[in-house]
Protein backbone atom coordinates (compact mmCIF):
# COMPACT_ATOMS: atom_id res chain seq x y z
CA UNK A 1 0.00 0.00 0.00
CA UNK A 2 1.33 3.15 -0.82
CA UNK A 3 0.61 6.30 1.48
CA UNK A 4 0.51 10.30 1.04
CA UNK A 5 -0.51 12.79 2.72
CA UNK A 6 -0.68 16.50 1.14
CA UNK A 7 -0.41 19.58 3.04
CA UNK A 8 -1.49 23.20 1.84
CA UNK A 9 -4.54 24.87 0.48
CA UNK A 10 -7.23 23.30 -1.50
CA UNK A 11 -9.77 24.76 -4.11
CA UNK A 12 -12.56 22.88 -5.49
CA UNK A 13 -16.51 22.38 -5.98
CA UNK A 14 -19.50 21.06 -4.48
CA UNK A 15 -22.65 19.42 -5.53
CA UNK A 16 -24.35 22.27 -5.20
CA UNK A 17 -21.80 24.08 -7.38
CA UNK A 18 -20.18 26.06 -4.30
CA UNK A 19 -16.79 27.11 -4.90
CA UNK A 20 -14.95 25.75 -2.21
CA UNK A 21 -11.74 27.01 -0.74
CA UNK A 22 -9.74 25.84 2.21
CA UNK A 23 -6.62 27.74 3.13
CA UNK A 24 -5.00 24.73 4.99
CA UNK A 25 -5.48 20.90 5.11
CA UNK A 26 -3.86 17.78 4.68
CA UNK A 27 -5.53 15.05 2.50
CA UNK A 28 -4.33 11.57 3.29
CA UNK A 29 -4.21 9.27 0.08
CA UNK A 30 -4.20 5.17 0.57
CA UNK A 31 -3.36 3.81 -2.75
CA UNK A 32 -5.23 6.52 -4.55
CA UNK A 33 -8.20 6.75 -2.89
CA UNK A 34 -8.68 10.14 -0.17
CA UNK A 35 -8.94 8.34 2.76
CA UNK A 36 -9.09 11.92 5.14
CA UNK A 37 -9.31 15.38 5.14
CA UNK A 38 -8.18 17.66 8.00
CA UNK A 39 -8.84 20.90 7.83
CA UNK A 40 -6.00 23.32 10.06
CA UNK A 41 -4.17 20.13 10.72
CA UNK A 42 -2.09 21.76 13.37
CA UNK A 43 -5.00 21.87 15.40
CA UNK A 44 -4.94 17.83 14.94
CA UNK A 45 -1.15 17.41 16.17
CA UNK A 46 -1.11 14.27 17.72
CA UNK A 47 -3.55 12.86 15.56
CA UNK A 48 -1.52 13.54 12.82
CA UNK A 49 2.04 12.81 14.26
CA UNK A 50 0.66 9.24 14.18
CA UNK A 51 -0.18 9.15 10.77
CA UNK A 52 2.55 11.06 9.52
CA UNK A 53 4.84 8.18 10.66
CA UNK A 54 3.37 5.67 8.28
CA UNK A 55 3.09 7.50 5.19
CA UNK A 56 5.91 6.82 2.36
CA UNK A 57 5.20 10.54 0.78
CA UNK A 58 4.70 13.69 2.10
CA UNK A 59 3.85 16.85 -0.52
CA UNK A 60 4.21 19.67 1.37
CA UNK A 61 2.96 22.79 -0.97
CA UNK A 62 4.71 25.88 -0.86
CA UNK A 63 3.57 29.82 -1.23
CA UNK A 64 1.80 30.40 -3.68
CA UNK A 65 0.61 26.58 -4.53
CA UNK A 66 -2.53 24.73 -3.95
CA UNK A 67 -4.61 21.96 -5.24
CA UNK A 68 -7.25 21.58 -7.13
CA UNK A 69 -9.35 18.89 -8.69
CA UNK A 70 -7.93 17.61 -12.31
CA UNK A 71 -9.41 18.81 -15.80
CA UNK A 72 -12.07 16.22 -17.24
CA UNK A 73 -12.10 16.28 -21.11
CA UNK A 74 -15.27 14.93 -21.78
CA UNK A 75 -14.98 15.24 -25.81
CA UNK A 76 -11.89 15.28 -27.74
CA UNK A 77 -10.66 13.49 -31.26
CA UNK A 78 -7.12 11.85 -30.31
CA UNK A 79 -7.09 11.56 -34.21
CA UNK A 80 -7.41 15.11 -34.75
CA UNK A 81 -4.41 16.25 -33.41
CA UNK A 82 -2.17 16.71 -36.20
CA UNK A 83 -4.85 19.21 -37.77
CA UNK A 84 -4.55 21.82 -34.96
CA UNK A 85 -5.09 25.23 -36.59
CA UNK A 86 -6.36 24.07 -40.25
CA UNK A 87 -9.45 24.60 -41.64
CA UNK A 88 -11.57 26.95 -39.87
CA UNK A 89 -12.11 29.24 -43.26
CA UNK A 90 -15.15 26.11 -43.85
CA UNK A 91 -17.89 25.11 -41.53
CA UNK A 92 -18.59 22.13 -40.05
CA UNK A 93 -19.34 19.91 -43.00
CA UNK A 94 -17.15 21.38 -45.62
CA UNK A 95 -14.33 21.01 -43.09
CA UNK A 96 -14.94 17.47 -42.17
CA UNK A 97 -14.64 16.36 -45.33
CA UNK A 98 -11.30 18.33 -46.81
CA UNK A 99 -9.59 18.70 -43.72
CA UNK A 100 -10.82 16.18 -40.99
CA UNK A 101 -12.06 12.90 -42.96
CA UNK A 102 -8.85 12.39 -45.12
CA UNK A 103 -6.51 12.68 -41.81
CA UNK A 104 -8.71 10.07 -39.90
CA UNK A 105 -8.14 7.60 -42.76
CA UNK A 106 -4.24 7.73 -42.23
CA UNK A 107 -4.83 5.90 -39.19
CA UNK A 108 -4.29 2.20 -41.01
CA UNK A 109 -1.17 3.09 -40.31
CA UNK A 110 0.02 1.73 -36.81
CA UNK A 111 3.13 3.76 -36.77
CA UNK A 112 1.66 7.19 -37.71
CA UNK A 113 -0.84 6.19 -34.26
CA UNK A 114 1.84 5.32 -32.14
CA UNK A 115 3.20 8.81 -32.80
CA UNK A 116 0.56 10.45 -32.80
CA UNK A 117 -1.11 9.18 -29.80
CA UNK A 118 1.70 9.20 -27.56
CA UNK A 119 1.93 12.67 -28.06
CA UNK A 120 -2.25 13.68 -27.52
CA UNK A 121 -1.67 11.48 -24.20
CA UNK A 122 1.09 13.48 -22.97
CA UNK A 123 0.27 16.97 -24.16
CA UNK A 124 -3.60 16.70 -22.26
CA UNK A 125 -1.77 15.30 -18.92
CA UNK A 126 0.42 18.23 -19.23
CA UNK A 127 -2.18 20.44 -19.61
CA UNK A 128 -4.01 18.80 -16.67
CA UNK A 129 -6.32 16.77 -18.13
CA UNK A 130 -6.75 13.66 -15.76
CA UNK A 131 -9.53 12.09 -17.63
CA UNK A 132 -10.30 12.19 -21.26
CA UNK A 133 -13.07 11.25 -23.37
CA UNK A 134 -11.69 10.64 -26.57
CA UNK A 135 -13.15 9.88 -30.10
CA UNK A 136 -10.29 7.72 -31.36
CA UNK A 137 -10.25 5.88 -34.77
CA UNK A 138 -12.29 4.03 -36.87
CA UNK A 139 -9.88 1.23 -36.98
CA UNK A 140 -9.77 -0.93 -34.08
CA UNK A 141 -6.07 -1.55 -34.34
CA UNK A 142 -5.23 2.10 -33.73
CA UNK A 143 -8.02 2.34 -30.66
CA UNK A 144 -6.30 -0.44 -29.08
CA UNK A 145 -2.65 1.50 -29.50
CA UNK A 146 -4.18 4.83 -27.84
CA UNK A 147 -5.39 2.94 -24.68
CA UNK A 148 -2.26 1.52 -24.31
CA UNK A 149 -0.52 4.42 -24.41
CA UNK A 150 -3.33 6.16 -21.80
CA UNK A 151 -2.70 2.92 -19.69
CA UNK A 152 1.43 3.23 -19.69
CA UNK A 153 1.19 7.07 -19.38
CA UNK A 154 -1.46 6.81 -16.61
CA UNK A 155 -4.09 8.86 -17.63
CA UNK A 156 -8.01 8.11 -16.99
CA UNK A 157 -9.49 7.81 -19.95
CA UNK A 158 -12.57 6.50 -21.84
CA UNK A 159 -12.04 5.54 -25.22
CA UNK A 160 -14.64 5.05 -28.36
CA UNK A 161 -13.95 3.06 -31.60
CA UNK A 162 -15.42 5.27 -33.96
CA UNK A 163 -18.80 3.89 -36.04
CA UNK A 164 -19.47 5.26 -39.73
CA UNK A 165 -21.24 2.67 -42.12
CA UNK A 166 -23.05 5.35 -44.50
CA UNK A 167 -21.14 4.56 -47.84
CA UNK A 168 -18.64 7.23 -49.19
CA UNK A 169 -16.92 7.82 -52.13
CA UNK A 170 -13.46 7.70 -50.53
CA UNK A 171 -14.10 4.15 -49.21
CA UNK A 172 -14.14 6.29 -45.66
CA UNK A 173 -16.45 3.76 -43.49
CA UNK A 174 -17.57 0.34 -42.63
CA UNK A 175 -19.86 -2.46 -43.22
CA UNK A 176 -22.13 -2.92 -40.75
CA UNK A 177 -20.90 -6.43 -39.74
CA UNK A 178 -17.28 -5.36 -39.24
CA UNK A 179 -18.63 -2.27 -37.42
CA UNK A 180 -20.07 -4.74 -34.58
CA UNK A 181 -17.56 -7.52 -34.60
CA UNK A 182 -14.40 -4.50 -34.26
CA UNK A 183 -15.99 -2.66 -31.59
CA UNK A 184 -16.73 -6.15 -29.50
CA UNK A 185 -12.50 -6.64 -29.90
CA UNK A 186 -12.04 -3.54 -28.71
CA UNK A 187 -13.83 -3.30 -25.83
CA UNK A 188 -12.39 -6.97 -25.41
CA UNK A 189 -8.73 -5.24 -25.97
CA UNK A 190 -9.35 -2.99 -23.03
CA UNK A 191 -10.48 -5.49 -20.93
CA UNK A 192 -6.75 -7.60 -21.68
CA UNK A 193 -4.96 -4.29 -20.67
CA UNK A 194 -7.07 -4.59 -17.46
CA UNK A 195 -6.39 -1.22 -16.28
CA UNK A 196 -9.00 0.26 -13.99
CA UNK A 197 -8.62 3.84 -15.33
CA UNK A 198 -9.54 2.71 -19.40
CA UNK A 199 -12.90 2.11 -20.11
CA UNK A 200 -14.43 1.35 -23.25
CA UNK A 201 -17.35 4.27 -24.98
CA UNK A 202 -19.88 3.30 -27.25
CA UNK A 203 -19.00 5.88 -30.71
CA UNK A 204 -21.25 5.94 -33.22
CA UNK A 205 -19.77 9.52 -34.88
CA UNK A 206 -22.85 10.97 -35.71
CA UNK A 207 -26.29 10.56 -37.25
CA UNK A 208 -25.39 11.28 -40.83
CA UNK A 209 -22.35 8.44 -40.34
CA UNK A 210 -25.05 5.53 -39.24
CA UNK A 211 -27.89 3.81 -40.26
CA UNK A 212 -30.56 2.75 -37.75
CA UNK A 213 -29.58 -1.00 -37.87
CA UNK A 214 -26.00 0.01 -36.71
CA UNK A 215 -27.38 2.28 -33.84
CA UNK A 216 -29.26 0.17 -32.76
CA UNK A 217 -26.85 -2.91 -32.33
CA UNK A 218 -24.50 -0.76 -31.13
CA UNK A 219 -27.03 0.47 -28.01
CA UNK A 220 -27.34 -3.38 -27.56
CA UNK A 221 -23.87 -3.71 -26.97
CA UNK A 222 -24.13 -0.97 -24.83
CA UNK A 223 -26.51 -2.21 -22.76
CA UNK A 224 -25.39 -5.33 -22.38
CA UNK A 225 -22.24 -4.60 -21.03
CA UNK A 226 -23.29 -1.53 -19.43
CA UNK A 227 -20.86 1.18 -20.78
CA UNK A 228 -21.09 4.32 -21.70
CA UNK A 229 -22.18 6.09 -25.28
CA UNK A 230 -20.69 9.33 -27.34
CA UNK A 231 -22.25 11.00 -30.08
CA UNK A 232 -22.37 14.40 -31.63
CA UNK A 233 -25.62 16.35 -31.93
CA UNK A 234 -27.16 19.72 -33.17
CA UNK A 235 -24.08 21.45 -33.88
CA UNK A 236 -24.47 22.81 -36.76
CA UNK A 237 -27.81 24.13 -38.87
CA UNK A 238 -27.05 22.00 -41.92
CA UNK A 239 -25.96 18.68 -39.95
CA UNK A 240 -29.70 19.23 -38.72
CA UNK A 241 -31.43 19.84 -42.01
CA UNK A 242 -29.74 16.77 -43.53
CA UNK A 243 -30.21 14.67 -40.15
CA UNK A 244 -34.11 15.57 -40.98
CA UNK A 245 -33.72 14.72 -43.85
CA UNK A 246 -31.76 11.33 -43.43
CA UNK A 247 -34.51 10.42 -40.80
CA UNK A 248 -37.65 12.47 -42.14
CA UNK A 249 -40.02 9.80 -40.03
CA UNK A 250 -38.64 11.38 -36.47
CA UNK A 251 -39.19 14.47 -35.46
CA UNK A 252 -35.63 15.83 -34.32
CA UNK A 253 -32.06 14.83 -34.46
CA UNK A 254 -32.38 13.62 -30.30
CA UNK A 255 -35.51 11.95 -31.32
CA UNK A 256 -32.98 9.43 -33.74
CA UNK A 257 -30.93 8.56 -31.21
CA UNK A 258 -33.38 8.01 -28.60
CA UNK A 259 -35.67 5.74 -31.19
CA UNK A 260 -32.02 3.69 -31.21
CA UNK A 261 -31.56 3.20 -27.73
CA UNK A 262 -28.45 5.54 -27.69
CA UNK A 263 -30.21 7.91 -25.13
CA UNK A 264 -29.15 6.92 -21.45
CA UNK A 265 -27.66 7.94 -17.95
CA UNK A 266 -24.01 7.54 -19.18
CA UNK A 267 -24.68 9.24 -23.10
CA UNK A 268 -23.09 12.02 -23.65
CA UNK A 269 -23.67 14.43 -26.62
CA UNK A 270 -20.84 16.90 -27.51
CA UNK A 271 -22.78 20.33 -28.72
CA UNK A 272 -26.21 20.74 -28.58
CA UNK A 273 -26.00 23.95 -29.91
CA UNK A 274 -29.73 24.53 -31.24
CA UNK A 275 -31.58 22.04 -28.96
CA UNK A 276 -35.03 22.21 -29.91
CA UNK A 277 -37.17 22.18 -26.29
CA UNK A 278 -38.81 18.56 -26.96
CA UNK A 279 -35.20 17.28 -27.18
CA UNK A 280 -34.15 18.95 -23.62
CA UNK A 281 -37.42 17.03 -22.56
CA UNK A 282 -36.11 13.70 -23.96
CA UNK A 283 -32.57 14.33 -22.45
CA UNK A 284 -33.80 15.40 -19.31
CA UNK A 285 -36.16 12.07 -19.35
CA UNK A 286 -32.88 9.98 -20.10
CA UNK A 287 -30.46 11.70 -17.93
CA UNK A 288 -28.36 12.19 -21.20
CA UNK A 289 -25.38 14.86 -20.84
CA UNK A 290 -24.68 17.57 -23.38
CA UNK A 291 -21.03 18.28 -23.93
CA UNK A 292 -20.28 22.07 -24.20
CA UNK A 293 -17.38 22.82 -26.77
CA UNK A 294 -17.31 26.79 -27.35
CA UNK A 295 -14.15 27.00 -28.93
CA UNK A 296 -14.88 24.27 -31.78
CA UNK A 297 -18.58 26.24 -32.58
CA UNK A 298 -17.17 29.46 -32.80
CA UNK A 299 -14.08 28.44 -35.02
CA UNK A 300 -16.36 26.21 -36.83
CA UNK A 301 -18.90 29.22 -36.92
CA UNK A 302 -21.98 26.41 -35.77
CA UNK A 303 -23.71 28.25 -33.20
CA UNK A 304 -23.08 29.93 -29.65
CA UNK A 305 -24.48 27.48 -27.07
CA UNK A 306 -27.00 28.83 -24.48
CA UNK A 307 -25.15 26.72 -20.99
CA UNK A 308 -27.63 28.80 -18.79
CA UNK A 309 -30.77 26.94 -20.94
CA UNK A 310 -29.18 23.92 -20.96
CA UNK A 311 -28.96 23.57 -16.95
CA UNK A 312 -32.54 25.48 -16.63
CA UNK A 313 -34.00 22.30 -17.93
CA UNK A 314 -31.64 20.37 -15.50
CA UNK A 315 -29.22 18.58 -18.56
CA UNK A 316 -25.83 17.89 -16.81
CA UNK A 317 -23.42 19.64 -18.58
CA UNK A 318 -19.56 18.96 -19.19
CA UNK A 319 -17.00 20.90 -20.99
CA UNK A 320 -14.62 19.69 -24.15
CA UNK A 321 -11.96 20.57 -25.90
CA UNK A 322 -13.29 18.94 -29.17
CA UNK A 323 -10.13 18.96 -30.89
CA UNK A 324 -9.34 19.70 -33.68
CA UNK A 325 -12.41 22.08 -33.65
CA UNK A 326 -10.82 23.92 -31.14
CA UNK A 327 -7.13 25.09 -31.75
CA UNK A 328 -6.02 24.07 -28.09
CA UNK A 329 -6.21 21.03 -26.21
CA UNK A 330 -5.96 23.30 -22.89
CA UNK A 331 -8.48 22.83 -20.97
CA UNK A 332 -8.21 26.17 -19.42
CA UNK A 333 -8.60 27.62 -23.04
CA UNK A 334 -11.96 26.09 -23.23
CA UNK A 335 -12.62 27.22 -20.07
CA UNK A 336 -11.88 30.89 -20.98
CA UNK A 337 -14.13 30.17 -24.23
CA UNK A 338 -16.99 29.39 -22.25
CA UNK A 339 -16.61 32.87 -20.61
CA UNK A 340 -16.52 34.78 -23.53
CA UNK A 341 -19.57 32.62 -25.29
CA UNK A 342 -21.51 33.50 -22.44
CA UNK A 343 -20.21 37.34 -22.51
CA UNK A 344 -22.21 37.35 -25.82
CA UNK A 345 -24.66 35.66 -25.03
CA UNK A 346 -25.58 38.32 -22.31
CA UNK A 347 -24.61 41.20 -24.82
CA UNK A 348 -27.49 40.39 -27.37
CA UNK A 349 -30.21 39.46 -24.73
CA UNK A 350 -31.80 40.79 -21.90
CA UNK A 351 -31.65 39.80 -18.32
CA UNK A 352 -29.05 37.63 -19.43
CA UNK A 353 -26.70 36.53 -16.71
CA UNK A 354 -23.24 34.84 -18.12
CA UNK A 355 -21.92 32.36 -16.83
CA UNK A 356 -18.79 33.03 -13.99
CA UNK A 357 -15.58 31.63 -13.50
CA UNK A 358 -16.50 29.59 -10.71
CA UNK A 359 -19.26 27.80 -12.65
CA UNK A 360 -16.99 27.14 -15.45
CA UNK A 361 -14.70 25.44 -13.15
CA UNK A 362 -17.23 23.34 -11.77
CA UNK A 363 -17.76 22.32 -15.45
CA UNK A 364 -13.99 21.43 -16.21
CA UNK A 365 -13.99 19.37 -12.82
CA UNK A 366 -16.98 18.13 -11.42
CA UNK A 367 -19.54 19.46 -14.01
CA UNK A 368 -17.71 16.52 -16.83
CA UNK A 369 -17.66 13.85 -13.48
CA UNK A 370 -21.47 13.92 -13.26
CA UNK A 371 -21.88 14.31 -17.29
CA UNK A 372 -20.18 11.10 -17.38
CA UNK A 373 -21.58 9.62 -14.29
CA UNK A 374 -17.89 9.05 -12.88
CA UNK A 375 -18.63 11.76 -9.66
CA UNK A 376 -18.49 9.01 -7.25
CA UNK A 377 -15.04 8.29 -7.95
CA UNK A 378 -13.62 12.09 -9.49
CA UNK A 379 -14.53 15.40 -9.98
CA UNK A 380 -13.79 16.87 -6.67
CA UNK A 381 -11.00 15.66 -3.73
CA UNK A 382 -13.92 14.16 -0.92
CA UNK A 383 -13.73 11.42 1.11
CA UNK A 384 -13.76 8.32 -0.91
CA UNK A 385 -12.83 9.66 -4.22
CA UNK A 386 -9.55 8.88 -6.29
CA UNK A 387 -6.85 11.01 -5.84
CA UNK A 388 -6.99 12.75 -9.44
CA UNK A 389 -5.63 16.54 -8.72
CA UNK A 390 -3.25 19.27 -10.11
CA UNK A 391 -0.66 21.11 -7.77
CA UNK A 392 -0.78 24.69 -9.22
CA UNK A 393 2.09 26.83 -8.66
CA UNK A 394 1.42 31.04 -9.15
CA UNK A 395 5.15 31.54 -8.72
CA UNK A 396 6.27 28.87 -11.44
CA UNK A 397 9.67 30.10 -13.44
CA UNK A 398 8.44 31.38 -17.23
CA UNK A 399 4.83 31.63 -16.46
CA UNK A 400 2.54 34.42 -17.78
CA UNK A 401 2.01 35.99 -14.30
CA UNK A 402 4.33 38.39 -12.06
CA UNK A 403 3.70 38.38 -8.06
CA UNK A 404 4.23 42.19 -8.11
CA UNK A 405 1.62 41.93 -4.70
CA UNK A 406 0.34 39.78 -2.19
CA UNK A 407 -2.67 38.16 -3.54
CA UNK A 408 -5.26 36.10 -1.93
CA UNK A 409 -5.89 32.53 -2.53
CA UNK A 410 -9.29 33.29 -4.18
CA UNK A 411 -7.56 35.73 -6.26
CA UNK A 412 -4.52 33.76 -7.03
CA UNK A 413 -7.32 31.27 -8.65
CA UNK A 414 -9.21 34.04 -10.64
CA UNK A 415 -5.65 34.94 -12.26
CA UNK A 416 -5.03 30.91 -12.83
CA UNK A 417 -8.13 30.30 -14.29
CA UNK A 418 -8.04 33.98 -17.08
CA UNK A 419 -4.14 34.29 -17.46
CA UNK A 420 -2.71 30.90 -16.36
CA UNK A 421 -1.23 28.29 -18.65
CA UNK A 422 0.24 25.35 -18.27
CA UNK A 423 3.62 26.36 -16.52
CA UNK A 424 1.42 26.85 -13.51
CA UNK A 425 0.48 23.38 -13.72
CA UNK A 426 3.45 21.59 -11.96
CA UNK A 427 1.86 18.63 -11.03
CA UNK A 428 -0.17 16.41 -11.74
CA UNK A 429 -1.74 13.05 -10.08
CA UNK A 430 -4.02 10.29 -11.21
CA UNK A 431 -5.60 7.95 -8.94
CA UNK A 432 -2.47 9.43 -6.16
CA UNK A 433 0.13 8.57 -9.12
CA UNK A 434 2.02 11.86 -10.54
CA UNK A 435 1.96 11.55 -14.18
CA UNK A 436 3.18 14.76 -14.37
Amino acid sequence: MVRQVFFGPLIQTNDKEELIIQENVAVFVDDGKITSILENPKDHEREFQLERKIRDEIIVLSHGQFMMPGFIDAHTHAVQFPNLGLGYNKGLLDWLETYTFPLEKQYTDTKFAERVFEAVVKRTIKMGTTTACYFASLYADACAILAQKTAKLGQRAFIGKVNMNTPRDDGYYENTLTSVIDTIGFIKSIEIIGSPLIKPIITPRFALSCDMELMQKLAEIAKSKDIHIQSHVSENKDEIIAVKQAFPHLPSYTAVYDAAGLLTNKTVLAHGVYLEDDELTILKERGTAVIHCPSSNTNLKSGLCDVQRLKANSIKVGLGTDVSGATSYSMLNEIRSVLQVSNCLSLTRDNYTPLSYKDVFHMATLGGAKALSIDDKVGNLMIGKEFDALIIDMNAEGGLLDNFKEYTLEENFQRFIYAGDERNIVSVYVNGKKVN
